[in-house]
């Protein structure tokens, strides 16, 4: 009586918290979803354009003041004055572009993981999650300032998470499908084909097991003619 319903595929997931915890399992070839794959490249992204943006000024800035302070100083050649001047101007790259590096990649880190989880949570993709993220993620970054930047924070984040939302979406539109449309599709799309390698598997084994009875009572037969 258990045959048929052993081994069936589990149906896709059906609650928000379903769809939440499956962000962060692996499917069957070890592989992330790609929402979450693109949460990693937007951190990855975003410390590098933090970095660019902190580094590059700094470098410029600190090589001119180096040039401005030492025209008093003696080099050995202009080549020791150019090298000095550049590694002031890298340890200030270095220095500076750590410093808005990390707090690009958390920002932007942190926006994507809660706009992410709720459109996997509401399993729909819309400008108000991306405008939720972002008073999130400000009010977070602004909150050590009380609550006069606890409000900045939020007014900030917001500003920034619609019309990056907006973009994004528009991005996702131009494509044909959002994430979680595509999401939703290839869902669907696995467990129609798993339920239909079931049921092909499971119309095998019946078979057998009738083929297997039949033999059976043939063979049972045999025996009472003989005896």
């Amino acid at each position: 009586g258990a045959g048929p319903h052993f081994g069936r595929p589990a149906p896709p997931p059906q609650t928000g918290w379903e769809r939440l915890r499956e962000l962060w399992q692996r499917d069957e070839r070890q592989r992330y979803p790609e929402e979450t794959l693109n949460i990693f490249k937007s951190a990855f992204t975003g410390a590098l354009v933090g970095w660019m943006y902190g580094g590059l000024p700094a470098f410029h800035q600190a090589r001119k003041a180096f040039i401005e302070r030492s025209h008093g100083e003696l080099f050995q050649n202009r080549a020791d004055a150019v090298q000095s001047a550049h590694r002031a101007g890298l340890r200030s790259f270095i220095r500076y572009g750590w410093r808005w590096s990390w707090r690009v990649a958390t920002f932007v880190t942190i926006f994507n993981v809660v706009s992410t989880g709720l459109s996997a949570y509401r399993n729909k993709t819309t400008i108000s999650n991306f405008a939720s993220a972002g008073a999130f993620t400000g009010a977070l970054f602004r909150m050590h300032l009380g609550l006069q930047g606890l409000a900045g924070g939020f007014v900030f984040g917001t500003a920034f998470g619609i019309p990056a939302g907006a973009l994004l979406m528009a991005m996702q539109k131009f494509a044909g499908e959002t994430l979680q449309e595509k999401r939703n599709r290839e869902r669907r799309e696995l467990y129609e084909q798993k339920l239909s390698e079931w049921q092909s598997r499971l119309s095998v084994t019946e078979d057998l097991g009738q083929t297997e009875n039949n033999a059976q009572g043939g063979t049972e037969m045999d025996r009472a003619r003989e005896s």
